[in-house]
């Protein structure tokens, strides 16, 4: 009953993934909109943002959504509001975090080379196609193969894993002391809506028990 009348093919649904139909702005308006709504405390709910944010500065692709949760939990931070968060890290973003991340951490361990994102781009295909070909290995002729895993171990994962929680941490906290007066202001003005609603409807109510008893009055 509540499925699409016409499917989206698999051609729609890795171009919504990358640039959603609705377009970034949208999503990112609706993913705000689902954070101000969230049920809890708002210290809980920034908290479970920062979580969120920070993660997403680190080269754990595939494991967002569980690190965001695990670290939410960590630091008593609202779950869903972290894994709502995650979606900072998308197609449009996710080159400026890397390019930030991998050149703080090559910094840090002191590796020198050019670096660009067309050059950490190229270092992740070699690794996943390495990893790849020693899966079908396991089931064919050919022989595994781990130097192109191990380049980029050095050269990528590594200084992106310091770099990015080094800045995913300083880009958490500056999030959390951000979006708790943001959350507490909503929540207030909510607040005040709704008893001005409860207030109003008595008030009605009143109105309305009072001309019936003028009329029922002999």
């Amino acid at each position: 009953m509540f499925k699409r009348r016409k499917p989206r093919s698999y051609g729609q649904l890795a171009t919504e993934m990358i640039y959603p139909r609705g377009g970034w702005r949208r999503a990112s308006a609706y993913v705000a909109h689902r954070l101000r709504r969230l049920p809890d405390q708002p210290h809980r709910i920034a908290r479970g943002v920062a979580a969120g944010i920070m993660v997403n500065f680190t080269p754990l692709f595939g494991f967002h959504f569980l690190s965001a949760a695990a670290v939410a939990w960590i630091i008593r931070g609202n779950i869903l509001a972290a894994l709502l968060a995650t979606f900072v890290g998308n197609p449009v973003t996710l080159p400026f975090i890397a390019l930030l991340s991998v050149g703080l951490g090559r910094e840090i361990l002191g590796l020198e080379g050019k670096l660009s994102p067309q050059f950490i781009f190229h270092e992740f295909s070699k690794a996943t196609g390495e990893l790849w070909h020693n899966a079908r290995a396991l089931f064919g002729p050919s022989e595994m193969h781990w130097y192109n895993l191990g380049d980029f171990m050095t050269q990528v994962f590594w200084p992106y894993m310091v770099g990015g929680v080094i800045v995913g941490t300083v880009a958490g906290i500056v999030t959390h002391a951000l979006t708790v007066p943001i959350f507490i202001a909503y929540q207030r003005r909510r607040e005040k809506k709704m008893a001005d609603r409860i207030a109003r409807a008595s008030r009605l109510a009143a109105e309305r028990k009072a001309a019936r008893d003028d009329i029922d009055a002999p």
